[in-house]
């Protein structure tokens, strides 16, 4: 009895953070539409916030708590909304959601920058100090502050949006904006408030989570993203089911604590609730209808005809080749790493660029990838590439089966659930990557070539490049190309028109998949040792903000994020040492700027570069023959009259316009072989 009481304490106090901070998602989400993946990120970096206010600066605790919760959260929430949510209106689900995950990795960024890990200590808001006792059971002041707290949130946030009129105009908002706009309110007003008020929520459930745990910045952001499997309870609209469903996720955490086992699956499965809850909450969901679009095809560059694919691999391959032997022998590994990650990129060319179908967990492929090479390869067998393509296609299939009810935003956060689950059940089991959580990685053995060489490894990775580009062009070029743009355009018009999409969608997974596989497998060769941080949920995010940067739909992209990525940002670093989370800042900074540049940078560089391409062929074509004389000279020339330039016959004077009467057709209107 005293453990039953002890642990319904426990999961009630969860429970109520998670209601608190997914209070604050529905909020934003409801008034704005924009579902804000760095909700955790700023409840982090509120909380180390508070704790440098607290403890470094010696603020009293309510002095503290009143210039974050009430006036820095609000600012930056406000800020957010006015400079970077505002221009997305209008822009794809797909894109607001790329701009949130990228401002989310730049406050990480940001929070690893200014607070080092040795000046991070326990955060002691409130301390341990006994209230008082419940069937024997202690119950210190911060229990009860965070049970209050979330009273307190769901009966202001009830009244806020029913009983003053600033909610009113919320809740039309919901309903219908340009409607609510003739009415006299203010969406862009309202939209900012919201975004002030969710992140004050999310400030709350950071300053609250901060006294459970140490302060560490990945912790709290994925600990704050548990609050999404809440939010998703009540579908992003009703806050009574959203508090409902945190305080049944805290209670099923803390009794997965005591009353599971505490050996092999059973305990790497506790740190899996919330993504089993999530997943099991999209499972549930009743299935989105299929959604009519505007036919409207992403922008993109010209699709290059066969030939052309094969000479820009071969010419891929020939620059590697050139370059490597430019580089410094301790600086190849990042050009290769480029490359690897490059063809990781890669695979969301299909899936996300062709067919529209967003994927946060494509690193979990990458390193289901490299776990094939680490069973089936250990001496370097050719064969295990294609165990590491058929491994990763495998499971990306499994992933596209619950996948075929969800579109948009349940998809994506269908498959972060699938990525933080291997994360803590898969890749964090001994028996994966070894006891120390680290495999060595044999390079493939390839007859003819000494792949033990950095450089021969860099010129083989251009070449897996190469050919994986030329096969995914070819899949754009041809039949199912063509229905995987419809799909994306209007996934309604193309079932409306035959299109099987379930057997679509599987066979995009399954080659998106395996790419990604063949990127991991090659990506563990090369630094000859894999481990499961290597292919951490948090590494895809990256991942896909670089490769949408570049331009999702083009494989130059894909190559142009890996570069970035693994060489450009790496390069930076060793030059400014204090930079040392360049990736996450330097990422979320460009992600952010998706608003204004959607395609990304091969697509608006090719719309500046495509006129003066055109202009520069119109120039150097050959003229075309000079007109035809007008039938005047022809007729003084039947005559044996020869004219001088611009004179007429005195005699006769002949129209020079054609000669257009009843019955006759001018033959210049005919095309070339006759009609009628």
């Amino acid at each position: 009895m005293r453990d039953l009481v002890t642990f319904t304490i426990l999961g009630i106090t969860t429970g109520a953070i998670y209601a608190v901070a997914a209070s604050g998602l529905v909020v934003t989400y409801t008034t704005s539409g924009i579902f804000n993946f760095a909700h955790g990120a700023m409840g982090m970096l509120a909380a180390f916030t508070y704790w440098e206010l607290r403890i470094n600066r010696d603020w009293p605790a309510p002095l503290a708590l009143i210039a974050v919760i009430f006036v820095l959260a609000p600012l930056a929430g406000a800020f957010i909304e006015r400079v970077l949510m505002r221009g997305l209106e209008g822009v794809s689900q797909a894109t607001s959601m790329v701009v949130t995950i990228g401002l989310m990795l730049g406050l990480i960024g940001l929070a690893n920058t200014i607070w080092k890990p040795r000046d991070r200590q326990l955060a002691e808001f409130w301390g341990g100090k006994r209230a008082f006792e419940l069937s024997g059971v202690v119950i210190n002041w911060h229990q009860i502050t965070t049970i209050v707290v979330a009273a307190l949130v769901a009966i202001g946030l009830r009244l806020l949006l029913y009983r003053t009129r600033l909610g009113v105009a919320m809740r039309a908002q919901v309903d219908d904006r340009g409607l609510a706009a003739l009415t006299g309110s203010r969406p862009a007003r309202v939209s900012m408030l919201s975004w002030a008020l969710g992140s004050s929520l999310a400030a709350v459930a950071g300053v609250l989570l901060a006294p459970i745990l140490q302060l560490n910045v990945l912790v709290l952001t994925l600990l704050v993203i548990n609050a999404y499997a809440a939010a998703m309870v009540g579908r992003l609209k009703s806050l009574p089911l959203t508090f409902a469903g945190a305080l049944a996720l805290g209670l099923a955490e803390s009794f997965a604590v005591r009353y599971l086992p505490n050996d092999g699956v059973f305990n790497n499965a506790k740190a899996a609730i919330p993504t089993l809850f999530l997943f099991a909450v999209l499972l549930i969901l009743p299935e989105v209808r299929l959604r009519a679009g505007g036919l409207v095809a992403s922008a993109g560059t010209r699709n290059p005809s066969l030939l052309v694919s094969l000479i820009g691999a071969v010419v891929l391959v020939l620059g590697a080749w050139f370059v490597s032997g430019m580089y410094d022998q301790a600086q190849l590994p990042r050009l290769g790493e480029s490359l690897a990650l490059g063809i990781v990129m890669l695979s969301l060319v299909p899936l996300t660029g062709y067919a529209g179908q967003v994927s946060l967990c494509v690193m979990t492929f990458a390193g289901l990838g490299a776990f094939a090479i680490v069973e089936w390869g250990p001496d370097g067998e050719p064969w295990a590439l294609l165990a590491a393509f058929g491994l990763a296609g495998v499971v990306g299939v499994l992933v596209a089966l619950p996948a075929l009810r969800l579109q948009g935003l349940y998809l994506a956060l269908g498959t972060l659930a699938f990525g933080l689950f291997m994360d803590s059940v898969f890749f964090s089991d001994s028996r994966v990557f070894g006891s120390f959580g680290t495999a060595t990685i044999a390079r493939l053995d390839v007859p003819g070539l000494d792949l033990q060489n950095d450089r021969t490894y860099v010129v083989f990775l251009a070449g897996v490049f190469g050919l994986l580009s030329v096969i995914v062009l070819a899949l754009r070029r041809g039949k199912v190309g063509r229905r995987l743009a419809a799909m994306r355009d209007s996934p309604a018009a193309s079932a409306t028109l035959g299109i099987n999409l379930t057997r679509l969608k599987i066979g995009v997974f399954f080659l998106s998949a395996g790419i990604a596989g063949v990127g991991g497998a090659l990506f563990g060769g090369l630094r000859e040792s894999a481990g499961g941080t290597d292919f951490n949920v948090l590494q895809s995010l990256p991942i896909l903000l670089l490769a949408v940067i570049g331009g999702i739909s083009t494989v130059t992209g894909a190559l142009l994020g890996g570069l970035i990525l693994s060489a450009l940002f790496p390069a930076i670093s060793d030059a400014y040492p204090g930079l040392t989370d360049l990736v996450f800042i330097g990422t979320g900074l460009a992600g952010v700027t998706l608003g204004r540049h959607p395609h990304g940078i091969t697509v608006t560089v090719a719309r500046y570069i495509r006129p003066i391409i055109d202009r520069w062929r119109a120039e150097r074509e050959p003229q075309e023959d000079e007109a035809p004389p007008p039938l005047s000279a022809l007729v003084a020339e039947a005559r044996g009259t020869v004219l001088q330039d611009g004179e007429r016959p005195v005699d006769e004077v002949v129209p020079e316009t054609p000669i257009s009467a009843p019955g006759v057709i001018d033959e210049t209107l005919v095309p070339a072989g006759g009609g009628s």
